[in-house]
């Protein structure tokens, strides 16, 4: 189990970390753009490896609908919700609303998979969505925020977190009845049918990538966040609970806020050492071994 909850800690770190990438990238190119390639090229590098360590395996129906939601809900909504809802919300009341996540999780997880949670992991979920509201804080500063939110920019922000929740539980689901390689496959073959409309508008802003740099970012983007995180995700849902696994996202914003204070020269302040403690203690709270009766 231990080799599992690495796999989804080193995932969730690995998104956590492109996000300064994502940013750099942003800057030059569409975002529908960004999303569009990179889905496109983890599909280039998946769909040999997958034959070559799998061999050529027909998903079902039921696995490919399956696919098809976990992209639309993963990638398409997640995506558009949160860049929409932060046109009309401030950046604090985001940040407090996406670290509602890890529970988010847990309860549909108890509710859809019917998979009982014990009263520790609730209480992890709880801790973890504290440790990520106060890393947010930190991030924001003390006067971030303070002209207030919107109700109809936070409604989105939720939705872009109950997108994500259901590509969890959806993994989850599927866990155990695909190959990895193959799930992760199709996964980034529908999103890059659903995300292509939004590309061809922007299409001619692919000619930035004559720019070396540019295009290493680029491909580096695609192989870690759209390959990597993926291929180690499914592998650790094999072992670990979909409640347990929620907890894991809290490394997301966790590896965010650490890189901005290394990379980017921000102040570690008391928001930050509260928020790292009760990850730490979320985390410890929901992997630690049961007592044997």
């Amino acid at each position: 189990m231990l080799t599992a909850y690495l796999q989804l800690a080193s995932s969730m770190a690995l998104v956590g970390a492109n996000v300064a990438v994502a940013k750099l990238l942003a800057n030059a190119l569409p975002i529908a753009l960004i999303v569009g390639l990179r889905c496109l090229l983890a599909c280039i590098v998946l769909w040999p490896l997958a034959r070559w360590r799998e061999g050529a395996i027909r998903p079902s129906r039921a696995a490919l609908w399956n696919l098809a939601l976990q992209a639309a809900l993963g990638t398409l909504l997640y995506n558009a919700a949160l860049l929409t809802g932060l046109r009309y919300t401030t950046a604090l009341e985001a940040g407090l609303v996406l670290a509602t996540l890890p529970a988010v999780i847990a309860l549909g997880s108890a509710l859809w998979l019917r998979e009982r949670l014990a009263p520790r992991q609730w209480a992890a979920a709880a801790l973890a969505v504290g440790g990520m509201a106060a890393i947010t804080l930190a991030r924001t500063g003390p006067s971030a925020g303070t002209s207030g939110g919107n109700l109809l920019g936070n409604g989105l922000i939720f939705i872009g977190v109950c997108g994500e929740a259901a590509y969890v539980l959806l993994a989850k689901r599927l866990s155990g009845r695909l190959p990895v390689i193959t799930a992760s496959f199709w996964m980034q073959a529908f999103s890059t049918l659903l995300v292509l409309p939004f590309c061809l508008p922007v299409l001619m802003g692919v000619a930035a990538l004559a720019d070396p740099a540019l295009s290493g970012l680029l491909v580096f983007h695609s192989l870690t966040s759209s390959v990597l995180c993926l291929l180690l995700w499914y592998a650790g849902l094999l072992k670990a609970p979909a409640g347990i696994a929620g907890i894991f996202t809290s490394f997301l914003p966790a590896t965010s806020a650490v890189l901005a204070v290394l990379v980017l020269g921000e102040h570690f302040t008391q928001f930050h050492l509260a928020g790292l403690a009760l990850m730490l203690s979320s985390i410890l709270l929901a992997t630690w071994p049961s007592r044997a009766r």
